[in-house]
């Protein structure tokens, strides 16, 4: 975290950059004001969206349209340097906004082409611009930071953020960890294009979400261009820095590029060659793939207990299996494209990539959907009595706390009322559905209620309020289907 000390001196540079004005000119200020019928007309934005499991996530009044980052980083030094460049609308009149940055040392803020007053508490950066930005009014913030990023501890004590590896750094967000290493509008429900630079000492690769636009060298270090056109929640955000082996192929015309650590190679090319059967086969099910890339990162990072679908490029700490494979393609339609409105609607990722499993193992000779139903219902597919338990811990659709929302109800039980409603509506207009969720929400969000009135919609004369009232809502486990 950022020392007092450190807060204190940012406070006084900030304050420095206006000095304070003598009582006559004040006078002199607020006359020529009320003369020409003018006066502060905005507000400041708040200082989160008030999701219901992280209430300073994101900030009010304004949606960002692009970030811009250039990024240099030296692993030995542990020391990044940034320059972010945010281009938003407001959404309101602001008088200032904030952003969400966690640690690291603000040296300048601009808005516009003018220096803009700044503070620091906790994990929010408020920034008060010259003039006030008018309502509807596209606007553009640029932050010059730089320091030792953070790793960050979630609630249920996995960690994120900056993550150091073996041989250079691997930078994963959710729920919040993005924050650590870029300023911005930190909650799912804000999702901008981004187009990152970075550079590293020659010899490592820096490897993100989206095209790889450029790669140069010149003194000792290499300079790599990272372009996602598309819209993209920030905890979906990703940066690996160390020795990879690249692999470029195409799955039909989609480029794929992968990036593996040398130690993981061997493991990991089985899997990752059947990444454009995986893709043929998501489409058929789930509809086109909604981005201009895909592939793979597979890293060594010890920090790292856990798998996590970031954009276009999901991250793996070790090498996969096909299970997982599957599970963090079918993200790029069910968590990327598609984004939950707040971090209550976890289970529209985590459910759907569960079922998208199911569906691979039933399309594969494996079990079919409905026998991985009955086997987690019956407690069958657990190695313990415990662990079959856990599944109706809380309903998927209201996890208990934020240190629950990655919990197996959530996971489980959320596939489970996939599979109620594929039973409710038929094959056919169930699998219609699946395609036309990721459709009508493409590269936007949706949260629970959007779903089920989705599904209504589609299947009209249907009875669903059972399943949601059960299945979805319901406390305990339900009577046996």
């Amino acid at each position: 975290m950022v020392s007092r000390d450190r807060r204190i001196a940012s406070v006084a540079r900030s304050v420095r950059l206006v000095p304070p004005l003598p009582a006559p000119a004040l006078l002199a200020c607020a006359l020529v004001l009320t003369a020409c019928g003018g006066g502060v007309h905005g507000t400041p934005g708040g200082s989160g969206v008030r999701d219901p499991y992280f209430p300073k996530a994101g900030n009010g009044g304004y949606d960002v349209a692009h970030y811009g980052l250039r990024l240099a980083y030296d692993p030995e030094a542990h020391h990044l340097t940034g320059t972010a460049t945010l281009t938003a609308r407001a959404t309101q009149d602001l008088s200032a906004f904030n952003l969400d940055l966690l640690g690291m040392e603000v040296e300048q803020v601009t808005v516009g082409q003018g220096i803009a007053r700044w503070n620091r508490a906790g994990q929010e950066l408020t920034v008060r611009p010259h003039d006030d930005i008018d309502r509807d009014e596209t606007f553009r913030v640029t932050v010059r930071y730089s320091g030792a990023p953070e790793t960050v501890t979630d609630p249920d004590g996995s960690r994120e953020g900056w993550l150091r590896t073996t041989d250079g750094v691997l930078a994963l967000g959710e729920p919040t960890g993005s924050m650590a290493w870029f300023p911005g509008n930190h909650h799912p429900s804000d999702k901008a294009a981004y187009d990152l630079e970075v550079t590293v000492p020659k010899g490592l690769r820096a490897v993100s979400n989206g095209q790889l636009r450029g790669e140069t060298t010149a003194r000792g270090r290499t300079t790599f261009v990272w372009h996602s056109g598309e819209p993209m929640a920030s905890y979906l955000a990703t940066l690996a820095i160390g020795r990879f082996e690249i692999s470029r192929s195409r799955a039909g015309e989609l480029p794929v590029y992968t990036a593996v650590d040398p130690a993981e190679a061997a493991a990991s090319r089985p899997v990752l060659r059947r990444i454009p059967e995986v893709l043929r086969w998501a489409e058929r099910r789930f509809g086109p793939y909604p981005f201009s890339s895909t592939g793979a990162i597979v890293d060594r990072a010890p920090d790292v207990g856990y798998a996590l679908e970031t954009q276009s490029r999901p991250v793996f700490p070790g090498a996969p299996d096909m299970t997982l494979l599957v599970h963090e393609l079918a993200h790029q339609w069910y968590g990327d494209s598609v984004t939950p409105e707040s971090w209550r609607d976890m289970w529209l990722n985590e459910g759907f990539a569960t079922y998208a499993e199911w569906l691979w193992e039933e399309d594969h000779g494996g079990d079919s959907a409905r026998e991985t139903f009955d086997a987690l219902y019956s407690g069958a597919y657990f190695d313990t009595e415990e662990a079959g338990e856990e599944v109706w811990e809380f309903p998927p659709a209201d996890p208990p706390s934020a240190a629950r929302i990655s919990d197996p109800p959530v996971y489980w039980r959320g596939a489970m009322v996939l599979q109620k409603v594929r039973e409710a509506v038929g094959d056919a207009r169930f699998f219609g559905i699946l395609r036309g969720w990721a459709a009508t929400y493409r590269h936007g969000n949706a949260d629970t209620a959007d779903f089920t009135a989705y599904v209504e919609k589609r299947a009209p004369g249907e009875d669903l309020a059972g399943v949601w009232d059960a299945w979805l809502y319901g406390e305990g486990k339900p009577e046996r289907p």
